[in-house]
């Protein structure tokens, strides 16, 4: 073989490793996750590197987690999606994009953390609210993400449902309890990083209800004393669950890449990661070390009060449910 076929070979070689060991991998994402996946990516890359030795490189795509879900069964070439509700991976599942026991494929029903609702007030909380019966009061302004476009909006309600249901009250008493709550709000927003936007940036609402993680979001995007965080009496668990996207997966061969990144989550680096950002770890010695992060509030199941998430899609959110009949587009 003379020198320039050898060159040539060489060249080749060199091409074809680069391009295997810098595999792409695509994290389709809800909106508050930003800067957490941030961090994690950076961590899983360094990981993935030290234990394989291969380079890899993670792209985000992130909005209102049902939008995403939407935008992945429609064509968006995911290899992993990382919700906020269920419903949405299970909308994935009924279409075949990813596995039908998708909750069997990873620990804690396929949720590496966890989440709740709380409060953001202005700093200095001018208006007093301490709970959910605040929020129904007249003359307060709420911001919230609209149910059918994000799963930050399904756990809002489903929080201030399940409020008036834990405290003894009827199916009836809480509709009629939301449906006070939501005359208060003034524009729905699409996700939970749009919410923050409308609260923060064009300064509308007394109060916005979001995740426990935004909190850290605002203070680092925003500047830490721009808002208050109150905890409720009661709220809600919200799980993350992640999955694999079978159809991309089989068509980029990134089925092993994919487990690896979505396994990593579990590990004792990520869930410090996670509650450094304060989502809520599955690992009960990272959940002890960060306590003052994660205050206690009396939380509680979406199957204590509702049989299901999928059930109280139907019965909430789906149209003509529930939540159509309390609400009308202003």
């Amino acid at each position: 073989m003379n020198k320039f076929k050898q060159a040539a070979l060489a060249a080749t070689l060199a091409l074809s490793g680069t391009w295997v060991s810098a595999q792409t991998l695509l994290n389709a994402s809800y909106d508050v996750a930003r800067e957490f996946y941030k961090d994690y990516n950076a961590a899983f890359v360094a990981h993935y590197k030290k234990t394989t030795g291969k380079d890899v490189k993670i792209d985000q795509a992130h909005g209102g987690s049902s939008a995403q879900a939407r935008a992945v069964n429609d064509g968006l070439d995911a290899d992993v999606v990382t919700m906020n509700t269920t419903t949405d991976v299970d909308f994935l599942a009924s279409t075949g994009v990813v596995a039908k026991d998708w909750a069997k494929r990873f620990p804690g029903n396929a949720s590496p953390t966890s989440s709740t609702m709380l409060f953001l007030t202005r700093n200095g909380n001018p208006k007093n609210i301490k709970d959910w019966d605040d929020l129904v009061k007249p003359g307060i302004q709420v911001i919230v993400v609209n149910p059918k476009t994000g799963g930050n909006g399904r756990m809002a309600y489903l929080a201030a449902w399940g409020y008036v249901k834990k405290k003894g009250g009827t199916d009836a008493q809480a509709a009629e309890f939301v449906g006070k709550l939501y005359k208060n709000v003034p524009v729905l927003a699409k996700g939970g990083r749009d919410a923050t936007t409308i609260f923060l940036q064009r300064n509308i609402g007394d109060v916005l209800v979001t995740f426990e993680s935004e909190v850290v979001s605002v203070d680092r995007e925003f500047g830490e004393g721009k808002v208050d965080a109150v905890h409720p009496s009661i709220s809600i668990i919200a799980e993350n669950p992640v999955a694999i996207v079978e159809r991309t997966v089989a068509k980029k061969g990134t089925a092993e890449l994919a487990k690896a990144y979505l396994d990593y989550l579990y590990s004792e680096e990520a869930q410090e990661i996670a509650a450094k950002h304060a989502l809520r770890p599955r690992s009960q010695s990272v959940l002890k070390k960060y306590s003052k992060t994660f205050k206690p509030i009396q939380l509680f199941a979406v199957s204590e009060v509702f049989g299901s998430l999928a059930e109280a899609q139907k019965v909430h959110f789906n149209d003509g449910g529930q939540f159509d009949k309390i609400y009308t587009v202003k």
